[in-house]
């Protein structure tokens, strides 16, 4: 699924961002240079030219430790370089079933909207202020139970997200970072196909190679019942090698998002019982 050389694209897209330490007057291309980085790094010119071209084998981690400071990455662009250098099998696929534990608990949280998601953001379970807050996820195919498709296919989902652009940027970049320890999942390959197709934002976006894991933070909603709303969100990872987290979002509390939550989970109350 990966794209050809994916690594070696990458490193040259980290290092075209990073501005020299000095001024050139004659330099003809943005950002480091290669035997720069190789010289921050600690290696060989002709090493980081192989890793580049995608003719060096599973470098160390203490190379790429190096290198990843070189060129200044984060924690998730670390976590994604890893994963293309050192690329390790996934396995079979493994049905997506949620426990029933946690569908119950899912259920008893009726004042804040949640749901479980896996590494491609499909939607495996929810509540019902969650299929309020986004879509009646009941009412569409499980194949369509996707946040991506949502945020970049369905003009509903622009609407909905006051934020669009950042939070369609923090997609793309989720996505790309799961391709690195998701490489031989077919669906996904699938799935980043069809936005490639019929997304030119996520085209675009796409292109820049830039990955991040949001975990945190907070997202504005358009709702057409309750108007916009401002909720915190934080994700937890489900234990165990499901790849499956639970994404719970609430309001500052006595806030208009508050009760504009309270008045949601009324409007679900009837659906719910």
């Amino acid at each position: 699924m990966s794209e050809h050389n994916e690594l070696g694209r990458f490193l040259k897209s980290r290092r075209a961002r990073i501005a020299p330490g000095r001024a050139d007057a004659r330099r003809r291309v943005a950002g480091l240079r290669r035997e720069e980085v190789a010289a921050l790094a600690g290696i060989s010119v002709e090493y980081y030219v192989r890793l580049e071209q995608g003719r060096a084998s599973r470098p160390s981690e203490a190379v790429l430790g190096a290198i990843g400071r070189a060129l200044r990455l984060d924690v998730d662009e670390r976590r994604y370089l890893d994963g293309l250098a050192r690329p390790r099998p996934s396995g079979r696929p493994r049905p997506e079933r949620v426990r029933a534990e946690l569908t119950q608990l899912l259920a008893m949280m009726d004042r804040v909207p949640a749901l479980v998601i896996n590494h491609r953001m499909d939607v495996l379970a929810w509540n019902p202020l969650a299929a309020q807050l986004f879509f009646d996820f009941a009412a569409v195919t499980p194949r369509e139970r996707n946040l991506a498709r949502f945020a970049f296919l369905d003009a509903a989902g622009e609407e909905r997200f006051a934020d669009w652009p950042e939070v369609a940027r923090a997609i793309v970049g989720a996505l790309r970072l799961a391709t690195s320890r998701h490489y031989d999942d077919e669906a996904l390959a699938t799935l980043l196909g069809e936005l490639m197709m019929k997304s030119e934002p996520f085209r675009t976006w796409w292109a820049g190679r830039d990955v991040q894991q949001r975990t945190h933070g907070s997202k504005r909603f358009r709702h057409p019942v309750v108007g916009e709303l401002t909720l915190r969100f934080e994700h937890f990872d489900l234990p165990g090698e499901t790849g499956q987290r639970l994404v719970a979002f609430s309001p500052e509390p006595a806030s208009p998002a508050a009760s504009a939550l309270e008045l949601l989970a009324m409007w679900t109350a009837p659906a719910a019982s």
